[in-house]
């Protein structure tokens, strides 16, 4: 599926997704990344749900974001709270959702300038 690129400058936006891939600004990446406004992160190492640690989830404090957004794949899941309590320990909200429905809520957020971060599991 498409998504529609709003102007946003140098914002990084999702502009497809598919089973297999998500394309942000129109470049396609084929394994797990995390997403900012400024940046795509290719150094997340989580390719599997069921191995996901504590450390997957405290990579994203150095963001300092407001909310996450866990992007499963074809499927919604929920990781268990003790794994990303660090982050809700500082108010950061976690959210789980299927990665065509974090690769939405994410455009949505970050054109209002909100502080996300999304991590797409491939």
């Amino acid at each position: 599926m498409k998504l529609h690129l709003a102007n946003l400058g140098d914002t990084k936006m999702f502009t497809a997704h598919g089973a297999d891939h998500v394309m942000v600004n129109r470049v396609r990446y084929d394994h797990s990344i995390v997403v900012n406004a400024s940046d795509v992160h290719e150094d997340w190492n989580a390719s599997d749900f069921d191995a996901l640690s504590e450390s997957d989830f405290n990579y994203f404090l150095t963001y300092k974001p407001e909310v996450v957004l866990m992007g499963t794949g074809a499927l919604q899941r929920f990781a268990h709270p003790k794994l990303y309590r660090a982050l809700t320990d500082m108010g950061i909200g976690v959210e789980f959702m299927d990665t065509p429905a974090a690769c939405r809520t994410y455009n949505i957020l970050v054109a209002e300038d909100r502080k996300v971060v999304a991590a797409i599991m491939l």
